[in-house]
């Protein structure tokens, strides 16, 4: 295969997207997707501009390949195990069966969420029990019995978070977890509950999720839960050309999505910011551009 113009790396929405522009540019560029998506944890969304009605994870995601796919970019199902620096061309993506050469990079990789306590998890994220984005969906759980499981303070800055959704919230702090003194106080005068369960506490029921709290033997019901253990940067490729990051692994980048490390561009959820799909969309649509502006032109037929 000659060197490409770009090798995008992660199939997700920035992926994709920086797929469609890039092919809409006329370059050559291949995208290497690893087969997942947090975007197909989406039940329905109704926070993705143009779909009033909202739109699944999956759905938005199909159409997304498939409009890369009308300008000759459909993704290959792969995982790239090493990329390094070749030399002033660019780099070199070593995959299971084969090498790429490309001048530039963009690394959509994301993040995977670190996974809750939760029986049945995939099931209950199916039927909206459990859910993972309050600025994606906060809306549609307003004034309902919201439970945020977590084990810390991440997990309290969303329970305050979504106060402005509901007056019935209740922070399930798993096993030993502790908060910091003026957090658990901010949390009791928003009238957030605070309960300790156990590591195996929580049990999907037909119209809910159940509770049990150890210490005095009830069963609390809610009719949402939120997990908020955080998530875990897909960054090791990033890491191993030196790229610039903060502590849980994000990348820091350029007004033009460009990393410490020269023409290693980063886009969504891998990016220092909010896990957005459509702060997705536009990093990858900027990462693309300046790609495009950075090589050598491309000239008419």
């Amino acid at each position: 295969m000659p060197t490409l113009d770009c090798l995008i790396i992660g199939g997700g929405p920035a992926g994709l997207t920086a797929a469609l522009y890039l092919a809409r540019f006329k370059r050559r560029v291949v995208v290497i997707d690893g087969g997942w998506s947090r975007a197909e944890w989406i039940t329905l969304s109704h926070n993705i501009p143009g779909f009033p009605e909202g739109i699944s994870g999956p759905t938005y995601h199909d159409r997304l390949r498939q409009q890369a796919q009308l300008y000759g970019c459909a993704p290959d199902k792969g995982y790239v195990r090493t990329l390094r620096w070749r030399d002033e061309n660019g780099f070199l993506a070593e995959l299971d069966s084969r090498t790429i050469s490309a001048q530039t990079v963009i690394l959509a990789t994301g993040v995977v969420e670190n996974k809750p306590p939760v029986p049945h998890l995939a099931d209950a994220v199916k039927r909206g029990l459990i859910r993972t984005c309050p600025i994606c969906d906060g809306y549609e759980s307003r004034d309902e019995r919201i439970a945020v499981l977590g084990n810390g303070p991440h997990a309290a800055a969303e329970a305050l978070f979504l106060r402005t959704y509901s007056s019935k919230l209740t922070l399930l702090l798993v096993g030993d977890a502790a908060l910091p003194y003026p957090m658990h106080e901010e949390l009791i005068q928003n009238g957030i509950e605070i309960l300790q369960i156990g590591s195996e506490a929580i049990e999907m029921q037909e119209h809910g999720v159940a509770a049990f709290y150890a210490a005095d033997g009830q069963s609390h019901s809610f009719d949402v839960v939120y997990t908020a253990f955080g998530t875990t940067a897909q960054s090791d490729l990033a890491a191993s050309l030196g790229a610039r990051m903060d502590d849980a692994g994000r990348l820091f980048v350029s007004a033009h999505q460009e990393t410490s490390v020269t023409s290693l561009y980063a886009a969504g959820d891998l990016v220092r910011g909010l896990n957005q799909i459509s702060v997705a969309n536009g990093e990858a649509a900027i990462a693309a551009t300046a790609v495009h502006n950075a090589l050598a032109m491309v000239p008419a037929a």
